[in-house]
């Protein structure tokens, strides 16, 4: 594996094109349980430009039946995000001062459990997010109430060397 740097700058400028929108290429989660962390996904992917197709440990959308649960569920986009250790962006939590544009929040409820996911898009002067299941763009994070948020700041990403592919494509 090889690391690159995480787009900060293409992840936020995916936000802001489809934060009170829908992009056509994923499926709206909104009817059967939200479509926060679908869309948290979806701005990360714009960033990291690699997905991890792992079935069980990995974060992937293919369509709406061919996806991992971290690509859409809260809980466990932060398990992926903090214990990835294979292809795609991988991260660890920060307190509020340490976030950056890019990152990504987690409000939890009164046991702990992360029910909503946030994507940062500004943090000077105050912290700004896009967000669907409620659709929000430049919506301050002061005003969000929830008992406890996480904040989870990206680190990197890892893609697979390009020797690996070469050594999977079948001789002609």
């Amino acid at each position: 594996m090889e690391e690159k740097i995480y787009d900060r700058t293409a992840a936020v400028r995916y936000a802001r094109e489809w934060a009170l929108k829908r992009n056509p290429a994923y499926y709206d989660f909104s009817e059967i349980g939200g479509d926060c962390t679908n869309f948290v996904s979806q701005c990360l992917y714009a960033g990291a430009g690699v997905m991890n197709m792992s079935k069980t440990l990995g974060w992937f959308y293919i369509n709406a039946n061919d996806r991992t649960a971290s690509w859409t569920s809260s809980q466990f986009l932060g398990r992926f995000l903090t214990e990835n250790k294979g292809l795609g962006p991988y991260g660890k939590y920060v307190s509020e001062n340490e976030a950056e544009v890019g990152d990504v929040i987690q409000l939890l409820n009164a046991e702990g459990r992360p029910y909503h996911s946030l994507f940062i898009i500004e943090t000077k002067p105050e912290i700004l997010i896009a967000a669907h299941s409620i659709d929000s763009l430049d919506r301050r994070l002061s005003t969000y109430s929830a008992p406890e948020k996480r904040f989870l700041h990206i680190l990197g990403v890892r893609t697979a060397k390009k020797e690996d592919f070469s050594a999977s494509v079948p001789k002609i």
